[in-house]
């Protein structure tokens, strides 16, 4: 179901988490199995902030602050910048619309001849289409962890180009009491299947960084927040 094996892109962040406005332009490199990286874009001079990760223990540098975040894990260190809380792993499914080629489902239900819902495990809903019976099918929409109270959100793809999404529309699926969100995701300059080696996931911490808190960085949202 998916091909996509490594990728980068540049993407533009719009929206709103728990209210508050976000806005932000991001260089991303992904590979499998569960490595990522992410410079947030100034306008000027070094990036707000660069993570990095291979595997989901993850490193964030705030080369502006000279501060940095140390042995968290990804989703923790996604959640607390954008609220939304990616793997490594997930962000390159989110990212490229695939999905994972060894995939477990459970069941599928077929609405007419070009629509498909598919619940894969662990409690993932995945929606499929097809222009028409001649064309293969796509993944255009996802809800994850539907089992799973204060953790479902949900995605929806469009504007695809060689069968990766250009446009993307994250939102949670849960109370505002669990934390709210919804960005729309605009991906340019993508590259699919690329060679990314390994130092591409690694970033350069001064010996002088001080260290910052996941609470200090979620009230900061660095490079993301829009005053």
């Amino acid at each position: 179901m998916c091909r996509v094996q490594s990728m980068s892109a540049e993407v533009g962040v719009r929206g709103k988490v728990n209210g508050q406005r976000l806005r932000a332009r991001l260089l991303v490199g992904v590979a499998r199995p569960a490595s990522a990286r992410i410079e947030a874009l100034a306008p000027f001079g070094a990036p707000a902030f660069v993570l990095s990760s291979a595997g989901d223990v993850a490193t964030l540098l705030l080369p502006r602050d000279n501060r940095v975040l140390e042995h968290r894990h990804v989703d923790e260190i996604l959640a607390a910048l954008t609220g939304v809380p990616l793997s490594a792993e997930e962000l390159r499914m989110t990212l490229s619309g695939c999905w994972s080629s060894d995939v477990v489902a459970m069941r599928a239900i077929a609405y007419g001849a070009e629509w498909r819902k598919i619940i894969v495990q662990p409690d993932h809903e995945l929606w499929l289409h097809r222009e028409d019976t001649n064309a293969p099918w796509r993944v255009v929409a996802v809800m994850r962890n539907i089992e799973h109270s204060g953790r479902r959100w949900g995605v929806q793809y469009g504007a695809f180009q060689n069968d990766i999404p250009r446009s993307i529309h994250i939102a949670s699926a849960d109370s505002e009491s669990a934390g709210t969100y919804e960005l729309d995701l605009s991906l340019s300059q993508v590259e699919a299947n690329v060679p990314l080696g390994a130092e591409v996931f690694r970033v350069d911490v001064p010996r002088s960084a001080e260290p910052i808190t996941l609470d200090e960085l979620r009230h900061a949202r660095p490079g993301v927040r829009e005053n």
